[in-house]
């Protein structure tokens, strides 16, 4: 792991050139990737509209991230909506693209703020956690697609915070707290509020019909 990161004082990794620039490539390459799966129910390629429109979600999201509402003494924050501008991919385009897309941010976030221990860890917290976002697009042709897919997305990515919080982080626990519940109440805290205040916006009629114009846009 040396060539693509190395180990510093605090016992953590710090990615190299080398980590950052395969990074960058697998980022890239997944994104373009994702407008070249089909829909389950389509055998249309996705083409070069449909990279621009998931290039812009991934874009805001990105913004977005920035704008803390609230932050977590050891990660983890309610953002101003960045959580739903990653799920927006899978609600217009289907899970594969959806996955392929919310992987590709997750590895944008590892390039840009990473905290790494392990290989494992970072998996749990940059792949796997932010990938989950992307199950949003098992709900693109249903009713309420948008609030289903989102609440699907976010229950996803706490599993994978939860389970990285247990298995690498449980020794921060409060003395005589169990690990499991630590993790469940740190990582829950941050993503249901986060979560509670997107659904909210989501159920104004105006949001939710000018979403379905965005979404019209971005499939035609």
């Amino acid at each position: 792991m040396s060539f693509f990161a190395v180990l510093t004082e605090d016992g953590s990794y710090a990615l190299t050139s080398a980590g950052y620039t395969v990074l960058t490539v697998i980022m890239l390459a997944m994104l373009v990737g994702a407008c070249y799966f089909t829909k389950a129910d389509q055998k249309i390629k996705m083409g070069t509209r449909h990279l621009m429109f998931a290039s812009i979600a991934l874009a805001l999201a990105y913004v977005t991230s920035f704008i803390k509402l609230f932050e977590m003494p050891m990660g983890g924050a309610v953002t101003f909506f960045s959580v739903f501008f990653i799920t927006l991919v899978g609600y217009w385009y289907g899970l594969g693209p959806g996955l392929l897309a919310a992987t590709a941010y997750g590895i944008l976030q590892l390039i840009i703020d990473p905290y790494i221990i392990s290989l494992p860890q970072m998996f749990f917290d940059y792949i796997f956690a932010f990938g989950a976002l992307g199950l949003s697009g098992l709900f693109t042709n249903s009713k309420y697609g948008m609030i289903k897919g989102y609440l699907v997305a976010i229950f996803g990515r706490f599993v994978f915070s939860f389970l990285s919080g247990v298995i690498f982080f449980g020794m921060y626990a409060p003395e005589g707290m169990n690990p499991a519940v630590y993790s469940a109440v740190y990582n829950g805290s941050y993503i249901a509020a986060e979560g509670v205040i997107t659904i909210i916006l989501l159920m104004i009629p105006a949001v939710s019909n000018a979403l379905k114009k965005v979404k019209n846009m971005a499939t035609a």
